[in-house]
Formats: structure tokens, C-alpha cells, sequence
């Protein structure tokens, strides 16, 4: 027999937040669909559905993988406290030495002062 359970939908809430980013202490403007830290990746486990806040988690999100696909990075988290992944779209303005690193594109390493030593060439 079918399961009889209605498909589940993601649901999306925009949610406009600033934040400091608890892993590498950058100010971050929310602009309705920022879930990471664009200097480091890293983000935090508080969605069930995007934007709805409704994870009662609160573990560290790290960055453990990209892909590039059709012109953007996908990028893979994994929750630090509860192992749960989600993947999520970069930000245009996410570290782009970053997302090569994950993707496997660069070698890079990945540490929060990148951005700051890489802007000032």
C-alpha cells in the first residue's frame, strides 16, 4: 500500500536579521535570505524550513562542501551539535576563495582572516 501522508513542502519565511557571526565575529546585514556568514560560511542551525527560525537546535553550521552548478555554488552544512546537513545557495557576496576551497576548485586555506588579507592586495 501508498503512503497516504501528504508530501512535505519547504516552506520559505523571509526573515530580515543583522547578526554577529558567532564563529568568526563579522557584523553581517540581513537582507531576508542571508543564512551564513559571507567572510567565513559559517552559519547557524536555527531553521526547520528557511527563515522559519523554528530549529531548537542553535548548533554551529560549518561549511563542509560545494559544488558549482549552472553558474552558482550549493553549499553543503553540517550542524556541529546535531550532525544534521542542509545545503543552501552561496550569497554573491560569500568569499569566493572559500567557496573554491570547498568545491575543491582552489586550494585555500579556510580561516576567518582570509577575506580581510585578501581585500587588502
Amino acid at each position: 500500500m501508498g503512503n497516504d501522508a501528504p508530501a512535505r513542502r519547504r516552506e520559505f519565511t523571509r526573515t530580515i536579521e543583522d547578526f554577529t557571526c558567532a564563529h568568526c565575529h563579522a557584523e553581517v546585514k540581513g537582507n531576508g535570505y542571508t543564512d551564513h556568514c559571507p567572510r567565513c560560511l559559517w552559519g547557524r542551525h536555527v531553521d526547520v524550513n528557511p527563515g522559519d527560525r523554528a530549529s531548537g537546535c542553535g548548533g554551529m553550521m560549518k561549511p563542509v562542501h560545494a559544488v558549482y552548478m549552472h553558474g552558482i555554488y550549493i553549499i553543503t552544512y553540517r550542524c556541529e551539535k546535531c550532525k544534521a546537513e542542509k545545503r543552501c545557495k552561496a550569497a554573491p557576496d560569500d568569499d569566493t576563495g572559500l567557496l573554491e576551497a570547498l568545491a575543491g576548485r582552489k586550494s585555500y586555506p579556510i580561516t576567518p582572516t582570509n577575506r580581510a588579507k585578501n581585500s587588502s592586495s
